[in-house]
């Protein structure tokens, strides 16, 4: 049996008791969340609330499911999501796949697409551009414009480039092409690295806002993320849709909180499925230049 040193005993309990408070750092508000959006009107207002519901009532959840502006925002944000993955990955996959190979002019084209994480047009450069392609108040301004990222590019071309060259040189010689190469020996090989940049760019399109608020001009347009930010953080209440029944009977926090929870949830749902692939797509995707 391996002797186990105390200074390694010691480093084992500090960092367990360290991974546990960051766990409960990054729990515990969630929880307050899901608790206040489940309690009452006088224990919200009031901040009694902490980790359990005081005056239990789904009154939160009924009037967030009856209210359309916010489904219709849920729905724009899954719609965008999975298209703008998609999107993305195909441009990514194909990108990487192309400059894993080694060509002439590859390092200037490389160095083309590194520019990029070292200078951005700016604000004002990209709004003009966008405008000028008519995608103000158009569904694919959620989609095109952030649809390449460079750093996701370079963690999946570096991961190809851990696959012996030799699979696809017999694949070649037995008559595939290309795309039947990615297709059949690359994207199956490199399914850590795939799903680690696929919850990457998920989980920036779902919790993105300022696109909408920046290029549509009707609220009705805007995803979830964008929603959520106008009724918490600007305080617009048009969209919470209470009349002054409801108003009375329940508390404007209980709502946002219940959308919040709402909001953050498929994300939560999404990634216990991913994580087994996180670490092993992150080091492997790291490993080459």
């Amino acid at each position: 049996m391996r002797h186990t040193s105390t200074s390694r005993k010691v480093f084992v309990v500090c960092n367990t008791i360290f991974l546990i408070l960051l766990a409960l750092i990054c729990f515990l508000p969630l929880l307050n969340l899901f608790a206040i959006s489940l309690s009452g009107k006088a224990a919200a207002n009031s901040g009694r609330v902490t980790f359990w519901p005081i005056d239990f009532t789904l009154m939160a959840y009924e009037k967030t499911f009856n209210n359309n502006n916010f489904l219709r925002s849920f729905g724009i944000s899954l719609l965008r999501t999975v298209i703008g993955t998609g999107f993305s990955m195909f441009v990514i996959i194909t990108a990487g796949y192309a400059l894993s190979k080694n060509f002439k002019g590859r390092t200037a084209l490389m160095w083309f697409f590194v520019f990029t994480m070292l200078f951005g047009g700016g604000l004002i450069p990209s709004y003009m551009v966008n405008t000028s392609l008519h995608l103000k108040n158009s569904f694919w301004v959620y989609i095109f414009p952030g649809a390449f990222s460079c750093y996701n590019m370079i963690l999946i071309m570096n991961f190809f480039k851990t696959i012996p060259i030799s699979l696809e040189e017999a694949a070649l010689i037995d008559g595939a092409g290309f795309f039947t190469v990615l297709r059949k020996i690359y994207l199956p090989l490199s399914k850590a690295g795939i799903a680690t940049v696929a919850l990457f760019i998920m989980v920036g399109n779902w919790n993105e806002w300022f696109t909408g608020i920046l290029y549509m001009s009707d609220t009705k347009n805007y995803p979830l993320a964008s929603f959520l930010q106008v009724i918490v953080v600007q305080g617009n209440q048009q969209d919470l849709a209470m009349d002054p029944t409801s108003a009375a009977m329940m508390s404007e926090r209980t709502i946002k909180a219940a959308q919040v929870f709402i909001g953050a949830l498929p994300i939560l749902m999404v990634y216990p499925f991913l994580q087994k692939y996180f670490v092993k797509g992150i080091v492997m995707g790291a490993v080459k230049e």
